[in-house]
């Protein structure tokens, strides 16, 4: 990829935007772009921490596995996230596993010691690298007190509602969110069953509450998705 590529490309990501012409220079020649087919793991448990990744296109799932083998998915991260980032902040080996989903995926990669070099350089860059961590920080928090407080329906449409609001496109009173999830995947990121996600889905729909594929969710109205 030539560096004009990579620097459109980069562009995309409102991180960086902090970054001067000498640290844009220096990141340009620190990344490299990859693309991955679809379903592979991009990283695995276990594997060094020594590398942060940027998602380019395509679709991502960071998750790991119970000890009965069951996946829990953590998070579904779309362009312009940065995952693999822990090692920032300490992490020597993998906790979970990112794997691309239904498409093939294009991505940035970026040593951990070249991003903290530009950190150091960078003060507003690592502000928002914290504010970053923070927020994941957060929605992990919320998301442990909605398996402890909240029923599966609840926790399903949370969900719905959610993606709705995040990644959505009103039209009047509903809202429309494509998606590559499969019934399984909701389950494991809402902490449910397939068959009760399936249930759940079909009652909402019977109530005209929602419509959905395979590939997209239409939410009727979202004050009365409850």
């Amino acid at each position: 990829m030539s560096t004009d590529t990579k620097q459109q490309f980069l562009e995309q990501f409102p991180l960086f935007e902090v970054l001067n012409d000498e640290e844009r220079i220096r990141l340009l020649n620190a990344v490299e772009f990859k693309i991955r087919p679809k379903y592979s793991y991009l990283y695995m448990p276990d594997e060094s921490s020594n590398t942060i990744f940027f998602l380019v296109k395509g679709t991502i799932k960071i998750g790991t596995h119970s000890n009965d083998g069951k996946e829990v998915i953590k998070s579904i991260l779309h362009p312009t996230a940065m995952f693999g980032e822990l090692g920032i902040v300490g992490e020597r080996v993998r906790q979970d596993f990112a794997r691309a989903m239904n498409e093939e995926v294009q991505i940035f990669t970026l040593k951990v010691e070249d991003f903290k070099s530009l950190m150091r350089s960078n003060h507003q860059l690592s502000l928002r690298v914290l504010e970053l961590i923070g927020n994941r920080l957060r929605k992990a928090e919320n998301r442990l007190e909605s398996l402890i407080f909240k029923d599966a329906r609840t926790r399903i449409i949370d969900f719905l509602k959610d993606n709705a609001m995040q990644r959505g496109r009103r039209v009047g009173y509903e809202m429309l969110f494509k998606h590559s999830l499969t019934q399984q995947d909701i389950a494991n990121i809402t902490g449910t069953s397939r068959q009760t996600v399936t249930s759940v889905l079909n009652e909402l729909r019977k109530e005209n509450l929602i419509y959905f594929n395979r590939r997209s969710i239409l939410i009727r109205d979202m004050a009365k998705l409850m």
